[in-house]
């Protein structure tokens, strides 16, 4: 366990939700804040266009997808010229559950709930980010990270109709439940996490590591003389054993509805040119920017993009971060870079990787607020700006 862990777990016991609340309300409205100029400026751009930012947000690439199944369930594929088949099965369900759920209690179109969803979700996925950083640093540094997440570049996909804001939701709780010794609600979240996108393994990955941890604490008699009892060794088992149930179980149902075994679904994905390949194809795609002018200066962007992200990673191992948090933010940045993908995708996919902003916040942190206010709000601009920009471009974010 690291020195960050241990002091983070000789604190005392989390306020009640109402508490929790009240302590992280500022962050919320910050974070609201932060969202609702990037739709104003969607919507004013979107204007000025002649499109329609409602239909950006909820009815367009992926979005699309997650409705028709939500709509009409599972067995919708499209084939294109050059053999591919873009198969829904490729989309894990519980976003078009919800959706569906939405719809059927309320008045709402499966398009209208999903947006309902992703703006609760995102609004839950930053109280998630807020508890965490606030467990492991403080309240202040909970409030920035918070905030950097908000204005992250491609933070307008947080209000899109897509899974990443319901996805890094679930999964910053089921961390927070991690750190918390809260066992069995950490592995019922990291398997509805594993049934929202295939990265949910990643926070499977990290309920494992960390009982498996506390599994080498009892044994090694850390915890005391007289070590935890063992409705608690119980409880971590049932956790750990909870974990993969969503993924696994969906994954082993397309197996089964494709007649293609365990692997199906990996069948699936490579109808969509999806698969991992360690990064070699998104290597050739930064390499190919290097060919002429001024696709160059992306290739440059792009290098140091990947640089930056390779460096916050080592400054988390470097402060120590609970080891939970790391082993998330390894498999979700190695899967995002490493996966043969569509490139356009992948500021996205990192979405999730928060622990990433975890540096940035504690360094804002620092700052008096006369310093910090100023550089957010001149962020949030910009970030309100490019996204605006990134909808309405030609291509899916």
């Amino acid at each position: 366990m690291t020195d960050l862990e241990t002091r983070t777990a000789g604190r005392p016991g989390a306020p009640g939700p109402p508490g929790a609340l009240r302590r992280a309300a500022p962050a919320l409205l910050g974070y609201a804040a932060v969202r609702a100029l990037g739709l104003l400026a969607l919507a004013l751009w979107s204007a000025a266009r002649d499109k329609s930012a409602y239909t950006l947000l909820t009815a367009r690439w992926d979005s699309l997808w997650y409705t028709r199944v939500a709509e009409l369930g599972y067995g919708y594929e499209v084939r294109l010229p050059n053999g591919d088949v873009h198969s829904n099965l490729a989309f894990f369900p519980l976003l078009p559950w919800l959706e569906r759920l939405g719809a059927a209690v309320s008045p709402l179109s499966y398009a209208d709930a999903g947006f309902v969803v992703s703006l609760l979700a995102s609004l839950a996925a930053a109280w998630g980010i807020f508890a965490v950083a606030d467990h492991v640093y403080d309240r202040r540094v909970g409030g920035c990270a918070v905030l950097l997440w908000a204005v992250l570049p491609v933070g307008v996909v947080q209000s899109m109709a897509y899974s990443e804001s319901l996805f890094t939701a679930l999964a910053a709780w089921s961390l927070y439940a991690v750190l918390t010794g809260r066992w069995v609600t950490a592995g019922i979240l990291a398997s509805l996490a594993g049934l929202t996108r295939p990265v949910g393994l990643a926070v499977t990955a990290a309920v494992w590591v960390a009982a498996v941890v506390a599994f080498g604490r009892d044994r090694n008699g850390r915890d005391g003389p007289d070590g935890p009892d063992g409705r608690d060794r119980a409880r971590r088992l049932l956790g750990m054993l909870l974990a993969p149930l969503g993924a696994a179980g969906y994954v082993l149902w397309v197996g089964h509805r494709t007649g293609k075994g365990p692997l199906g679904y990996l069948d699936v994905q490579a109808g969509w040119r999806n698969g991992f390949d360690g990064g070699a194809a998104f290597a050739r795609f930064v390499a190919a920017k290097f060919t002429s002018f001024p696709a160059a200066l992306a290739g440059v962007g792009l290098v140091v993009g990947v640089a930056l992200l390779v460096r916050l990673y080592v400054v988390c191992v470097r402060q120590r971060q609970p080891l939970p948090l790391l082993v998330y933010t390894g498999i979700v940045t190695v899967l995002a870079l490493c996966a043969s993908s569509y490139f356009g995708s992948k500021p996205r996919l990192l979405l999730p990787a928060f622990p990433l902003l975890l540096p940035l916040a504690l360094g804002l942190a620092r700052l008096r607020t006369s310093r910090s206010a100023p550089v957010v709000c001149a962020v949030a601009a910009a970030s309100a700006a490019y996204g605006a920009f990134w909808l309405n471009g030609s291509g899916p974010p």
